[in-house]
Order: structure tokens, then C-alpha cells, then sequence
């Protein structure tokens, strides 16, 4: 069945599920369409959206930026990828970096990649970019921020990191259980951070918001990535959703509107009107007509 077939509700259905943690399989047994069609939308509405995200996040007036960055893996997890069976060259952990707002609770800026240094200078660049004015930041105490930062800002930030000590791993019998928090500790690196607003709180809260509504992130499930590019297609059709059409619980509004970048909702509608622009229906073929001998 051809996308452009797919009457408008179904095709809003179909991102709508994805955005609220139904596996791509899952909806294609509900929305009768098959898990083909349910990927080729994926790809298709992650590019859109984050073209979108590019061309409407700028000039963002925050005052108080948070990153982290999560957890996932695609195919399999990176302790098994030299035993998994045909396993791609991008197989293993993924990490899914995010700087938020912590005001409006705008996602200023993600990325999809491993933990590296110029993984985080990449998002680092791209947080300075979409900035209007001078900010505080709040990292974790991943040594990559460092660099990143001091690339991005050089002195024209203020900086500070909360760097947490843990006790020792649970027992293989709570293996999922996460370590207990022994400690935490402020950091100044750049600038002069208000000391009450160095935090990550709103920004790992956010992680668990990202594992809700995004099936590969759940874990102890098959519903993980099996390809990087969809999972980027996936974060970028969420970024979307979270910043633009869903409502905030607190807020009472999207992210986008409190940050004063949108004044309206967006709809799942304007992402598949844009998919279509780019996707204009073929021209239907006339009647085949015969060669003329000579």
C-alpha cells in the first residue's frame, strides 16, 4: 500500500501511536497497515521534523540550560555485538544527547550518537546556535562537557557541573536496579552559575518522559532499534511532538508556546502536509498507445 494512499487519520494515527510508546509492529496490527508502511512513515516524518526542529528552534531566549545524555542500543547491546550474528557496523550502545530548557521545558537541541568528546561537542555547537543570550549551564560530570563547552562558549557562559558518587552495583539478582546515590557534589567550571540553578533534575526527568513515549527506549523488550537512522527518525519525530503539539502537564501549553517560539499548537496534520510537499503524488499515466510500424 502506498503512503500517499493512506487516508489522513490513519496517517495521523500512525505517528500519533509512535509518539506515545506503541511498537512499530504493534501499530500495524491495529491500524491494519503493514509494519513496512509503518517504517517508510517513520523516515519519512523523521526527516521532516528535523528539518523542522532546525528551521523553528532559534533565537531561544533561555536562561538555564540542562544536558544529559541516555541510554539505548541498536541490534544489540555493545557487550554482544561480537557474538550477535550478522550484526551491522552500527551496532551497540547508542546515546541520545539532550540539552532542555529548564524554564519552558523546550528540547533546545538533541543528537543521536555514541558518548565521545565530539559527540558532545557537536551538540554543544548546536546549543550555541540556537541561543539568543549568554546562559547557565548544568551538566552531569562527563568529562566530554568540558571541551564541548569551552569550544562552543569559550568565556561567554556560565558554567557548572553536579557530579554524583554511587554506591556499590546491585547483586546480579537486581542487576536493573540502579546503584544508590551516595553523594552529590557542585562544581564551578566557567562563569559565575547561580548556585541554586546548577541542577539536572528537569532534564534526567525528561529521560524518563523520552522512555514513555518511545517503545525503543523501554527496556527488557524486543521493541529496541534495530537501525541507528530509524532511531534518529524516532527521536526527531518526538523532539517535534514534545516541543510543538503535545501539552505540558505543568505548563498548561506546549514547551515551543512557553518559550515564546510558537504562538499555536502544531499538529501531526502540518507534519504529513510537509511530508507531501516534498512528495507530490506521480502524474497519472495515459493509455498506452501502440508503436506505428513504419
Amino acid at each position: 500500500m502506498g503512503m500517499n494512499k493512506l487516508p489522513l487519520a490513519k496517517r495521523v494515527q500512525i505517528l500519533s501511536m509512535l509518539c506515545e510508546g506503541v511498537s512499530m509492529r504493534a501499530i500495524g496490527r491495529m491500524v491494519d497497515v503493514s509494519p513496512n508502511t509503518v517504517d517508510k512513515m517513520l523516515v519519512e516524518a523523521g526527516k521532516v521534523c528535523a528539518e523542522l526542529h532546525d528551521e523553528m528552534v532559534r533565537d531561544v531566549t533561555a536562561k538555564r540550560v540542562q544536558c544529559d545524555e541516555i541510554w539505548a542500543f541498536s541490534y544489540c547491546k555493545q557487550r554482544t555485538v561480537a557474538t550477535a550474528k550478522r550484526a551491522p557496523a552500527d551496532a551497540g550502545d547508542i546515546r541520545t544527547w539532550t540539552a532542555l530548557d529548564a524554564d519552558s521545558k523546550l528540547i533546545v537541541s538533541y543528537l543521536v550518537g555514541d558518548r565521545s568528546g565530539q559527540a558532545a561537542i557537536e551538540l554543544m555547537d548546536d546549543v550555541r546556535g540556537r541561543l539568543a543570550d549568554r546562559v547557565q549551564i548544568s551538566t552531569d560530570g562527563h568529562k566530554a562537557y568540558l571541551e564541548a563547552v569551552e569550544g562552543a562558549f569559550g568565556g561567554d557562559v556560565d558554567y557548572a557541573q553536579v557530579i554524583k558518587t554511587y554506591g556499590p552495583t546491585p547483586t546480579p539478582a537486581g542487576r536493573y536496579s540502579p546503584a544508590e546515590c551516595t553523594g552529590v557534589k557542585k562544581v564551578r567550571v566557567e562563569g559565575k552559575p547561580e548556585w541554586k540553578h546548577v541542577s539536572t533534575s528537569f532534564v534526567e526527568v525528561h529521560n524518563k518522559t523520552m522512555r514513555m513515549h518511545m517503545r525503543r527506549f523501554t527496556r527488557l523488550t524486543n521493541g529496541h532499534s534495530k537501525k541507528v537512522a530509524n532511531h534518529a527518525h524516532m527521536v526527531a519525530l518526538y523532539a517535534f511532538f514534545y516541543n510543538f503539539i503535545r501539552t505540558h502537564s505543568k505548563l498548561k501549553m506546549t514547551p515551543a508556546m512557553q518559550a515564546k517560539i510558537a504562538t499555536t499548537f502544531s499538529s501531526f496534520e502540518d507534519v504529513i502536509a510537509r511530508i507531501d510537499a516534498a512528495n507530490p503524488p506521480a502524474k497519472v499515466r495515459g493509455p498506452y498507445k501502440k508503436r506505428a510500424l513504419a
